[in-house]
């Protein structure tokens, strides 16, 4: 499947994955804040860091560089997270 029949089906259902990623992240940071130390911190990271692809995926279809920026640098915290959940960085 190449990019532009990714991105064809993104920008036909992009309403719908951007609500998607937008209820992804609200449970993931919803969970943390219920369940503090015993989250489950790798779930939540890798979990914000797909929502995070989703919505940069749209802002970046949709040429909105202000949520292009935030959600690129959502993806570099979730990576970073999901490192640090894993163990690999200190």
């Amino acid at each position: 499947m190449s990019i532009t029949h990714i991105n064809s089906f993104v920008c036909r259902y992009i309403t719908t994955i951007e609500m998607v990623g937008v209820l992804m992240r609200i449970f993931s940071f919803s969970l943390v804040s219920w369940l503090g130390p015993a989250s489950p911190f790798m779930f939540v990271w890798i979990f914000n860091t797909v929502d995070a692809v989703m919505l940069s995926w749209c802002s970046v279809l949709k040429k909105d560089k202000a949520y292009t920026m935030l959600n690129t640098f959502w993806i570099m915290v979730g990576v970073i997270g999901i490192l640090r959940a894993g163990g690999f960085l200190h």
